[in-house]
């Protein structure tokens, strides 16, 4: 064996385990002995390719998904806040933007809920724990689009979820991330590019609009790899 592959091998022994280093060095015999005559390039680069074979690690691409946490603002160790639809906030489409304070109107007013997208007919689940205080219209003289308003006396807070088909009644309890209703389709009222949605609003004691993204957020994790379970 040349100097430069004596040189290579001492080179691969410090970055892998002395086991992993000890195989290669089989390889490598064993290929040579095996190999038909050859020029010496030829020879040498089918000993290369059999020790990366044995070295190169078999990295597993890490899968990664998008989670939403409530905040927990009473401090038993639970979420006080579940994403409505559990998908993300609307952004800029033909009738504006979907964010917390975003201009309406021609700046008149302010956006005062979060809108996070939907698909008409989609399960929509309770933002907050509490009992149903009101089912209203979202909109005079239209009795299709209707809110569900929460209230929770402990966190002295409100919810109501906009544009959706309720199946809970007035007095219920319902506990956070409980199905509330089905996602109405806004394009009859909304035509032209009005992304469906769940217009979410929170409200405190004072009356007060809270931003929903402040104690609804999300993060990537890796997704949970099930295949070796049971």
């Amino acid at each position: 064996m040349t100097h430069d592959w004596r040189a290579r091998l001492s080179e691969l022994a410090k970055d892998r385990p002395l086991q992993v280093v000890t195989l290669a060095a089989a390889v490598v015999a064993t290929a040579a002995a095996a190999a038909p005559v050859r020029t010496a390039t030829g020879q040498r680069a089918a000993i290369l390719t059999a020790v990366e074979q044995v070295v190169a690690p078999a990295v597993k691409p890490v899968e990664m998904e998008l989670v939403w946490q409530g905040a927990d603002v009473d401090g038993d160790g639970q979420s006080d806040f579940a994403n409505p639809t559990g998908n993300e906030p609307r952004e800029h489409d033909a009738y504006g933007s979907g964010e917390f304070g975003a201009r309406r109107d021609g700046g008149s007013r302010r956006h005062e809920g979060v809108d996070f997208i939907a698909e008409a007919g989609q399960t929509v689940v309770a933002p907050i724990s509490g009992y149903v205080t009101k089912i209203g219209y979202a909109y005079a003289g239209d009795g299709d689009l209707k809110f569900v308003e929460i209230s929770n006396p402990a966190l002295k807070l409100e919810a109501r979820a906009f544009y959706i088909a309720p199946d809970v009644q007035v007095g219920q309890t319902v506990r956070v991330g409980q199905p509330i209703g089905e996602v109405y389709s806004l394009q009859r009222k909304y035509p032209g590019g009005m992304t469906d949605h769940v217009h979410l609003e929170l409200i405190d004691k004072r009356g007060r609009r809270i931003d929903a993204t402040n104690v609804i957020t999300a993060s990537y994790q890796a997704k949970a790899d099930f295949s070796a379970a049971d």
